[in-house]
């Protein structure tokens, strides 16, 4: 009446409480009692979503594997060692320990970056940081122009608003940017499509164009069913354990349908695109497309020297241009901004081409062809003599 079971898994916690379910799964068909599968299998997903690496770090930790480079976590987050002694490495996300502090420091001021950029000839959109919403006014002014607005010092498109055209829009834009930093920044409105370059050392290693969030109207169905109509397709989930997250109509989101003159129960007419977001990042539902075959070598050479210039072993490069058949400058193209952790998801499986091994690019930066890692160990074991045999 004593079995032994053997469970495999990827992490721990998640497979044991997978056996606890499995034992109150047999309870309840023995006492013929209810049994909600769907609530056992969301807790499982939930738990694995907060405790396993996240697609950044387990892609550079599989390939390190396929490598034969031992690797343990150092915490319940994403810092990561590869080796042991002196042949360590160690990771968090898409960081590498030898980019120093103060080049993420640098990545983090978008002002301070774009004043290095400029200094070495990567062309960036002109703007300065305001104090208030008048000083915003005056500085779009000053720019002749749309403008962009965003936190000096955010991230994941948090608090940015694109395509500015008037002061109340302008009001809006400055408050949803003061919520996520105390500093605020307004900078000439680049018109193209929002791509995303990856470089590692001295390399382009992928490229993407991201997508805002959007539905198309059928004429029956309002925003809101359409936008639960998208949600339902299987890439999508509520964190990042698939290639799309879900698009949320959020107060930002509504805010964007009001821009368009609707709500979230408006039915937008047969075939017509409506964003839901001004950014197109895909941790808010957008899509991304790989492009790295199409990137042009004057692009790709600026986006290596835009991240060597501030010092990024891992850079996420966000460049705005109508097309990255053709140089920067050629048709007034910009870089926006860099991350000095970007997320790998978008080149791991994009929402459309194919994905790119990031992963193995990382490692391949971290150690030489014949390098794996180790120290050799030696054990020494009997009964009388170890310690001198030692």
């Amino acid at each position: 009446g004593v079995y032994h079971v053997v469970v495999e898994y990827s992490e721990e916690a998640v497979g044991r409480l997978a056996m606890q379910l499995a034992g109150q799964l047999c309870a309840a068909a023995l006492d013929d009692a209810p049994f909600d599968v769907a609530a056992a299998l969301t807790q499982l997903a939930e738990l694995d979503e907060d405790i396993r690496l996240g697609p950044s770090t387990g892609a550079i930790v599989r390939a390190a594997l396929a490598r034969g480079i031992p690797y343990r976590r150092l915490t319940d987050g994403s810092l990561t060692q590869f080796g042991w002694g002196r042949r360590q490495r160690r990771i968090q996300a898409a960081e590498v320990d030898r980019t120093s502090a103060i080049a993420e420091s640098i990545a983090q001021d978008k002002d301070l970056t774009k004043a290095m950029l400029a200094a070495v000839g990567v062309p960036v959109p002109s703007g300065r940081p305001v104090s208030d919403v008048d000083d915003a006014w005056a500085a779009m002014q000053a720019l002749g122009g749309r403008v962009v607005v965003k936190p000096l010092d955010g991230n994941q498109g948090k608090g940015v608003t694109v395509n500015i055209a008037t002061r109340e829009q302008l009001a809006q834009a400055y408050a949803a940017a003061r919520a996520i930093s105390s500093k605020v920044i307004v900078e000439q409105y680049i018109p193209g499509n929002d791509y995303r370059l990856l470089v590692v050392g001295s390399r382009l290693i992928a490229a993407a164009r991201r997508d805002p969030p959007f539905v198309i109207g059928d004429g029956v169905r309002t925003v809101r069913q359409l936008v639960d109509g998208v949600n339902k397709d299987p890439r999508r989930s509520a964190g990042h354990a698939t290639s799309l997250s879900f698009i949320r109509l959020d107060e930002i989101a509504l805010g964007r349908l009001r821009l368009q003159g609707l709500d979230a129960e408006s039915v937008p007419a047969a075939g017509t695109r409506v964003v839901l977001r001004n950014n197109a990042n895909l941790s808010t539902g957008g899509t991304a497309t790989d492009v790295t075959d199409d990137v042009h070598p004057e692009v790709a050479a600026r986006a290596v020297e835009a991240a060597q210039a501030v010092g990024l072993h891992i850079c996420g490069v966000d460049v705005v241009c109508r097309t990255v058949f053709a140089p920067l400058e050629q048709q007034g193209g910009g870089i926006v901004e860099l991350n000095a952790a970007p997320g790998l998801r978008m080149h791991l499986s994009p929402s459309f081409g194919k994905g790119r091994g990031v992963g193995q690019a990382v490692i391949t930066s971290m150690y030489e062809p014949n390098e794996d890692g180790r120290i050799p160990i030696v054990a020494v074991t009997g009964t009388n003599g170890k310690t001198t045999t030692a």
